[in-house]
C-alpha cells in the first residue's frame, strides 16, 4: 500500500484542510506564505503529492499552528 493511500495519512491531510479553511485561509493564499505554487497545495490536498516532516512543520506555521498541538489531535483520534 502507497503511504499516501493510508487511512492515517489521509486523516491528517484532511485535518489540515480543515485548519486552513478553518482560518479562511485559500489554497492560494497558504501557497504564497509557503513560496510555493497553488499546484503544490492543491496535489497534497487530493493525495497526489506527500508531505514530509519538514514540509508539515512549515505548512502549520503558515497557518499559525503548533506542531506538537496538531499531531497530538490526530494522534488521539487512533487511540483505544
Amino acid at each position: 500500500m502507497r503511504s499516501i493511500h493510508d487511512p492515517r495519512y489521509q486523516d491528517l491531510i484532511q485535518k489540515l484542510i480543515q485548519l486552513r479553511e478553518s482560518k479562511n485561509v485559500t489554497q492560494v493564499e497558504l501557497a504564497l506564505r509557503l513560496g510555493k505554487p497553488q499546484s503544490y497545495v492543491s496535489k497534497v490536498e487530493i493525495l497526489e503529492r506527500r508531505l514530509d516532516v519538514i514540509e508539515l512543520m512549515d505548512w502549520l506555521n503558515a497557518l499559525d499552528a503548533e506542531l506538537a498541538f496538531f499531531i497530538n489531535q490526530i494522534s488521539s483520534s487512533y487511540k483505544q
